[in-house]
């Protein structure tokens, strides 16, 4: 069975160094939480608030030690009045046995204000 498992960071301001260490610090937490494996990864699509464009977070992706090959892809969100700004999100596609409901949706920083109908990790149980 292929699962979407989601999650969002955001970021203080626009600039390449932050945007690779918080999709990397994402990314880790994701997989930390689900279990995943790269060769269980079918695709990740990684989008942006339009107001970050100094980098591709796809990049942070491909330095993580055997996700060379995953497929990923970025993306710029709908730019949407109030939206949440400088935040980046992730839709991950993985090959799992876990039910839909165990899956653990990871959300960080202000985004943990996203969904906090789906957030199950550590970090908003502190809310």
């Amino acid at each position: 069975m292929i699962r979407g498992v989601r999650g969002a960071i955001t970021v203080s301001a626009d600039q390449p160094e932050e945007i690779l260490k918080e999709t990397r610090k994402l990314i880790l937490e994701m997989v930390k939480e689900n279990k995943i494996f790269p060769d269980d990864v079918a695709s990740v699509i990684i989008s942006t608030t339009t107001d970050i464009s100094s980098a591709f977070p796809a990049k942070a992706v491909r330095t993580i030690e055997d996700w060379t090959y995953v497929p990923v892809m970025c993306t710029h969100e709908m730019d949407v009045p109030g939206s949440m700004p400088l935040c980046i999100r992730v839709m991950m596609h993985v090959n799992t046995s876990i039910p839909q409901q165990e899956i653990q949706h990871i959300y960080l920083n202000e985004a943990v204000k996203l969904r906090p109908d789906l957030i199950k990790s550590k970090e908003a149980s502190s809310l």
